[in-house]
């Protein structure tokens, strides 16, 4: 079983329920609200399989960094979040330190 792609499908559950939490309207519309509660005990769930193989600290790092790329992707493109100078450099720094880790870092293999 190929646990970076258990890792990447958890994140994809875990950016659905982050969109289907802002659509949820503070837990006041019932879809929404539960695509979030799967959408999250999935994406954990998985993390938790991914975490046999993946050192924890990598696959947080790769989970968090693809995720706020993804997140704040999905917030400017379907929300209208506006992204200034500064926020599109940190998001690109975060991704680029996801890309450093996976390529340059030994710690990422077994």
């Amino acid at each position: 079983m190929n646990h970076w792609l258990i890792l990447m499908v958890a994140i994809v559950l875990e950016v659905i329920a982050t969109s289907a939490l802002k659509q949820s309207d503070g837990f006041s519309k019932l879809v929404p609200s539960v695509v979030a509660g799967l959408g999250y005990a999935g994406a954990f769930w998985l993390l938790a399989i991914s975490l046999k193989t993946i050192p924890v600290g990598i696959a947080y790092a790769v989970w968090a960094g693809v995720g706020i790329m993804a997140i704040t992707l999905i917030g400017w493109v379907l929300y209208g979040q506006k992204l200034d100078v500064p926020a599109i450099a940190g998001v690109a720094m975060i991704g680029g330190g996801v890309v450093l880790i996976n390529v340059f870092s030994s710690v990422s293999t077994h």
